[in-house]
């Protein structure tokens, strides 16, 4: 299989993984065949990325981080329970029933057990799907890459358990802001930022007094936009005075926004958004994980084509734990763009004199041969 750019699919080329409903459902399976007018509504419906089948990498499998069955019943719940509280505006501190800590924590044990399940799992691209609300699938892609990272750092179960619920609500103040306000793809006024600005501060008065949903969590939703250098909000609390699970979600909020479509712009791939949120070492997120993060991050993608420095162009085809910025590339095409008849890979692990160039800049690899 193969990641292509929506602009770059063609008519004929067949699906090679699923793509989703905003619901977490199968809205078109493998083997499906693209159309210009599907290729077309992919793209008007937010979808920036698809795999297709290739016969020069039908070996490939990009496993998916959580299970179908997970990410169906966490759409459902962060839908429904959102939705509701979208219906009362203005919801004041402590618990209305429904209460909403039994669904997410049953969401929690879910995801910790597919994520625990696999060994060195990689932190890869979720938004393949429909996204007609990017809050919904937002909050959903935080919670797993967050929990992921806490995996990463040795955290406990109950401290997952913690850190998830907090970066599945990190952004459930946006409940109590007005839907239009929320999808203007225009440039917002300066009331209209400072109304979207106090999300963190309705997030934390919805759940502090919610039961069994931990305060810390609370604090999670308070503090994920406050940076280490205090030029965040709604406090401009700095360093220390940050919590460490709130850390974790506003790095993991940030680099979500960025390679996730939204109406106002395009996503960045994987390695562009990591230089993004390298630019602010020391000032706005800590070293050590940025590290870390960058560390358990699939930069390039399984399946995205890269071009190297020599010319080649090929598509990634495993990526080493131990180093996954430098993954193991199947060149695929000579320096003139020509399809090689004997495909080699090379592992830009060892070959380090090797670079990758460019991605996904190369109409012609958009051509699948033998599709």
């Amino acid at each position: 299989m193969r990641l292509l750019p929506i602009h770059m699919c063609r008519e004929g080329m067949k699906l090679a993984k699923k793509i989703y409903s905003e619901e977490g459902l199968v809205l078109l399976a493998e083997q499906v065949e693209l159309t210009s007018k599907l290729i077309a509504r992919l793209s008007e419906c937010g979808v920036s990325f698809v795999y297709i089948q290739d016969p020069r990498t039908a070996d490939l499998v990009v496993p998916d981080l959580i299970s179908e069955e997970t990410r169906q019943h966490a759409l459902q719940e962060i839908r429904t329970n959102f939705r509701g509280m979208m219906d009362k505006p203005n919801r004041k501190s402590g618990a209305t029933y429904p209460y909403i800590a039994k669904p997410f924590r049953e969401v929690m044990n879910m995801v910790i057990d597919d994520l625990t399940s696999q060994k060195d799992a990689m932190l890869m691209l979720m938004n393949m799907g429909i996204v007609d609300d990017y809050l919904f699938q937002h909050s959903l892609n935080v919670c797993v890459y967050s929990t992921l990272l806490g995996i990463a750092s040795g955290y406990t179960r109950e401290q997952l358990m913690t850190l998830g619920l907090g970066a599945m609500l990190h952004d459930i103040g946006k409940t109590q802001i007005s839907s239009s306000l929320l999808k203007k793809t225009g440039s917002l006024t300066r009331d209209e930022y400072e109304e979207m600005k106090r999300h963190a501060e309705r997030g934390f008065y919805l759940l502090k007094d919610e039961p069994n949903i931990p305060l810390l969590a609370a604090h999670c939703a308070y503090q994920h936009h406050e940076r280490l250098d205090g030029s965040g909000y709604p406090r401009g609390i700095k360093g220390d005075e940050i919590h460490e699970y709130a850390k974790w979600i506003g790095l993991v909020d940030s680099y979500d926004a960025m390679t996730s479509t939204r109406i106002y712009r395009n996503p960045m791939l994987p390695h562009q958004a990591v230089e993004a949120l390298y630019t602010g070492t020391g000032t706005l997120y800590e070293q050590r994980m940025l590290q870390t993060f960058r560390d358990k991050v699939a930069i390039y993608p399984l399946g995205v084509t890269v071009k190297l420095q020599t010319g080649e162009s090929g598509v990634v085809v495993d990526i080493k734990a131990s180093c996954p910025h430098r993954p193991v590339v199947r060149v695929l095409q000579d320096v003139a763009g020509m399809d090689l008849k004997k495909p080699y890979e090379v592992d830009l692990s060892t070959q380090l004199t090797m670079m990758i160039s460019s991605v996904n800049e190369d109409p012609r690899l958009a051509e699948v041969s033998g599709a």
